[in-house]
């Protein structure tokens, strides 16, 4: 009974001192002024549309850069809902360390296409389908976007083709421009190959350009990549070649 007490005395007083250890540890000091900012932007090698000197000069132009200011007075979500603000941010997480710092963690949009259409468009679209300012600095390849490229078809079927060459590694490094003709028909220009590829309508883009892959294995790395001046994939199971020289086979 004795040993059951003192046993049961120790642990009381080792969960008092856990208890006092703890609070200890996160009462913050009276009067703690924030000291750092340490900002962390995601995606900045894929991406690279946002410095950290920028956000900081952001933070300065909305006049609620945390440091200098008392902690207990910084209010996270308004440093939140400012940079959410920014065409070219996505997302911000901000919260105070114990240290005295503010982490902001802030999520780029990410460009998938440029578009220069004949109208004089020119902004990037995002892996969302949503538009973002031409005078972003995008340090990744993207292919352009030209001819008669309205906003709406740019933003509702031409950015999930954008989505999908980004996904593929083959695609997104050979394909150079995606030319719009009349009627919503899609031309691709690449970047090995003196030809196009006629895709027609989007739809089933996946599949035509399967077939474009194949044919590029099968024959081309056979009769050379300059042969053609035009592959159309338009038809389904069809792969109609036109000779430099103006003939179809």
């Amino acid at each position: 009974m004795i040993k059951r007490i003192l046993l049961s005395l120790v642990m009381l007083l080792v969960i008092a001192y856990l208890v006092v250890a703890i609070t200890a540890f996160n009462r913050k000091p009276a009067g703690q002024v924030c000291r750092d900012v340490e900002l962390i932007i995601k995606d900045t090698v894929y991406a690279g549309f946002i410095t950290k000197k920028e956000v900081a000069t952001l933070l300065d132009t909305k006049g609620i850069n945390p440091v200098g200011k008392k902690m207990e007075r910084i209010r996270t979500k308004t440093l939140e809902k400012e940079l959410s603000k920014h065409p070219l941010i996505d997302q911000v997480e901000c919260y105070k360390t114990p240290s005295g710092k503010i982490h902001v963690e802030v999520t780029q949009r990410i460009p998938i296409l440029r578009v220069m259409s004949a109208n004089g468009d020119n902004y990037y679209l995002d892996n969302k389908g949503t538009v973002m300012p031409p005078d972003a600095k995008c340090v990744a390849h993207l292919a352009i976007v030209t001819g008669n490229v309205e906003k709406s078809f740019a933003m509702r079927d031409l950015y999930k083709f954008g989505v999908f060459l980004q996904s593929n590694p083959f695609w997104n490094a050979q394909i150079e421009q995606i030319h719009v003709l009349s009627g919503k028909n899609i031309e691709l220009v690449p970047r090995v190959g003196d030809h196009l590829i006629y895709l027609g309508k989007l739809d089933g883009y996946e599949r035509k350009l399967e077939r474009v892959k194949m044919f590029y294995e099968k024959a081309l790395n056979r009769v050379g990549w300059n042969k053609y001046s035009r592959i159309s994939v338009e038809f389904g199971n069809q792969i109609i070649c036109t000779k430099r020289e103006g003939k179809d086979l």
